[in-house]
């Protein structure tokens, strides 16, 4: 539906990186090509935890869900797939915490710490999200 870069601390700290890219998918569209991820529950900064789903061989995390969109929105991991070239960030977020030595592209939107979807997300996507909340 849309794809982040995320510049917050935790996703520095879990990934190990200057930030994360994920692509909010339904979780029901999402197809495997391997085993099961393990789902694994991480501290968040909201204090009610960050499941985080791992291949259970490597342990990579392979996508997240946050608090805000529950289990039905999957945050991709844009790194395991196997076109992740094809996936930029639509928006960079969190950018206050983004890393000083970090430039960002022109002409991609960044903003200091979350947004409203209706504000940023494509028609399309908006009723992607609409449709998925009314199940």
């Amino acid at each position: 539906m849309i794809v982040h870069g995320c510049h917050c601390t935790w996703c520095q700290r879990e990934t190990g990186a200057a930030f994360a890219i994920n692509a909010l998918i339904e979780s029901s569209r999402i197809e495997l090509d391997g085993a099961e991820p393990e789902l694994v529950t991480l501290p968040s900064a909201s204090g009610r935890g960050q499941p985080v789903a791992r291949c259970p061989t490597c342990r990579v995390a392979v996508w997240s869900h946050y608090a805000g969109m529950g289990p039905a929105v999957s945050f991709v991991r844009v790194g395991t797939l196997e076109a992740a070239g094809r996936l930029p960030p639509d928006i960079h977020i969190y950018t206050a915490s983004k890393l000083p030595w970090l430039p960002l592209p022109d002409g991609v939107p960044a903003v200091a710490e979350y947004y409203r979807a209706r504000d940023v997300w494509p028609a399309a996507s908006l009723a992607r999200l609409k449709a998925l909340r009314s199940a």
